[in-house]
This record gives C-alpha cells, structure tokens and sequence, in this order.
C-alpha cells in the first residue's frame, strides 16, 4: 500500500468522510417531492378503471337491471358468483329476473369478467376498497348488500362502464335495457294456416 492511499484513509478515518457522505445525500432528499401517502388520513386518487368492490346498478326509475342470465356466473373464472334464475310478473308479463345474487369477494380477483359479460350492464366496478373485517362470512356479499354498494358508489361504477366502453357518458341506462331479437318476437306470434293445396288432376285416385 502506497503512502499516499494511507494518508487518504487517515484524512476519511479523521474527517468521517463516510458519515458526511450520508448527511449530504439525507439534505439532498428533503428537498425532493414525498410520494409517501399518510394513510388513511391520505386517500389515493384512484383511476376510473379501478378495479374494486362489485355491485349491482338499477335503471333510473329503480328498476333492477339483472334478468338474471347466469353469464357473469359462467365468465367467472374462480366460481365466486352465483346466481338463482326466477319469473316475476310485471305490468303484466313475465319477465326473469335474479331471485338471489351472492358474490364471495374472498374468491374474486377483480378481473372484470362478469362486468364485460353482462348484456344489460347490471354489474359495475366501484372504487370501494376499504371493506376488511375479522369476519370472512360479511365478504359474501348478497344481492341486497350489491345492490347498497351500487347505489351508494353508482358514480364510479358508470364511470368505470364508461371508460371500458360498455356504456356513454351522456346517455342514460335505459337504453341498454335488454329486449328480445325481432325474430324472437316473430316467431312467438300466431301464424296464419297455410291455405289447402288444390288437388291435382293428373294424380291417379286409389279406391279401397
């Protein structure tokens, strides 16, 4: 070891060179924005595509929007989703409509399967993250308790529709109110009897 390398190392040992490497890299960091948040006095400002708590939406005259199909339950990929299929009659006809609705949020993975599969946008993404509980049974949430997280976070969950254009921001959910095809409603009406073909002349008649 040279001379000089060991007077460099008496001049860091005598001047603490390390410890003052330190206190200037600290000074240089107050200076620099935080990204810290102090939460929960802090919130995030989260995306309009955040993926949080599912719930169920109604049409503007509380209407509820789910017939009930079992397609989010199918699109499911963990099986957290179940839905039972009934008939109710309304202003005079039958229509189907979701008798119980129950999503395990333990299971969900919030990969917005059910969202996309819904013909009639019944289901939408919130911003409701903070529902932690000691108690893993309140996580099943059943159709009442969807329905009360879509009427109280039923803005973040158009906007989520709306930037995953499933729905426009001007218009309102009566329009994607499910209706049966034309040919449906053709098909279910009475046809008229076909009219008798006329006997053929030429056709030989066999008598008994």
């Amino acid at each position: 070891m040279s001379l000089r390398t060991k007077l460099s190392m008496l001049r860091d040992q005598v001047f603490l060179r390390e410890i003052l490497d330190a206190l200037i890299l600290t000074f240089r960091h107050t200076r620099v924005k935080e990204v810290t948040l102090q939460y929960p006095h802090q919130k995030p400002q989260l995306p309009s595509t955040h993926r949080g708590a599912l719930g169920l939406l109604k049409y503007e005259n509380g209407q509820e929007r789910c017939v009930g199909c079992d397609l989010c339950e199918a699109a499911c990929p963990s099986h957290c989703i179940k839905v039972v299929s009934g008939e109710v009659q309304r202003d005079g006809v039958v229509v189907r409509v979701a008798t119980a609705f129950d999503i395990d949020m333990t299971k969900c993975v919030f990969c917005g399967f059910c969202v996309e599969a819904c013909p009639v946008n019944a289901l939408g993404m919130t911003k409701l993250y903070e529902y932690s509980t000691a108690n893993k049974r309140t996580l099943i949430f059943n159709k009442a308790k969807l329905y009360e997280v879509g009427e109280r976070y039923y803005s973040d969950a158009k906007a989520y529709l709306v930037a995953h254009h499933q729905e426009d921001a001007g218009e309102k959910a009566q329009t994607y109110q499910y209706r049966f095809p034309s040919y449906l409603s053709q098909a279910a009406a009475p046809q008229s009897p076909l009219p008798k073909e006329a006997p053929d002349p030429d056709a030989k008649q066999v008598t008994a």
